[in-house]
């Protein structure tokens, strides 16, 4: 959602007219974010704040909710786990029934932490390298901000991959784990879907590695230079959100 409908706190243009052009079709969708520190609830309610209304937590998928529904295929509830990650990710892992630990965890997940200290990064790297498994809920190693790109959760797990000597399982985009969430709960077909994204690497590579049509917008973190070097090639390209809903909901549809 960064970099598509908002940088920050601050809506991007076309946002209020992409969700009024949704609603009035109506065409089904989910926003899918490889952001882990909120959860379904904050988003609902930003995007409230925001002036959008009509968005319930069945319309949103994270890369939290996903590392949720991908931990409990593996892990029974009381899984002992240390989190470096936001209250959002420690909630949803809270009410899944897993035990957040400070030592002797089985498992360890990691996503973006704004609080990121030296010793949290100390007792990660030594509980992996003890054994613990080592779970990152998104590779994106930046997120556009108002003050330009700060460091994401890839750039955490690089860290602690690297003290480590262990890879993590990611679960996020571009990872099918993520796509499969956010497909699962829109009730759709992969062919019969459109992946709106604003980040070639992740967003585009994964939704075509699915066979999801893809269409990157050049409001976050891709320049026309690094379109223009990359393999992976969008279906379609457009400058922001008021020419995607130009070419894609034009208004002439409506009845």
């Amino acid at each position: 959602m960064d970099g598509v409908l908002w940088r920050g706190s601050q809506a991007l243009p076309g946002m209020s007219e992409f969700f009024e052009r949704l609603f009035a079709r109506p065409l089904d969708f989910v926003l899918a974010t490889n952001n882990s520190s909120r959860t379904q609830q904050d988003y609902v309610d930003k995007l409230a704040r925001m002036g959008v209304s009509g968005i319930q937590a069945r319309h949103i998928v994270t890369s939290g909710t996903a590392t949720v529904s991908y931990l409990k295929t593996q892990y029974p509830a009381g899984t002992r786990m240390y989190v470096l990650g936001g209250s959002g990710l420690k909630r949803m892992l809270d009410c899944a029934g897993y035990e957040l630990v400070g030592a002797c965890a089985e498992v360890v997940v990691c996503g973006i932490d704004f609080a990121l200290t030296y010793e949290k990064a100390q007792t990660a790297t030594l509980l992996i390298r003890a054994g613990a498994r080592f779970i990152g809920t998104n590779p994106d190693p930046s997120f556009p901000s108002p003050e330009g790109l700060v460091p994401g959760a890839g750039s955490i797990i690089a860290l602690i991959e690297a003290a480590s000597g262990q890879s993590p399982t990611i679960i996020g985009k571009p990872e099918r784990a993520m796509f499969d969430a956010a497909l699962r709960q829109l009730g759709a077909r992969p062919e019969e879907t459109l992946m709106i994204g604003d980040r070639i690497g992740t967003d585009i590579a994964g939704a075509q590695m699915l066979g999801l049509q893809t269409a990157l917008v050049m409001t976050g973190v891709e320049t026309e230079e690094s379109l223009r070097a990359s393999d992976v090639q969008p279906d379609m390209v457009f400058a922001g959100l008021p020419d995607l809903i130009e070419a894609l909901l034009p208004s002439r549809s409506y009845p």
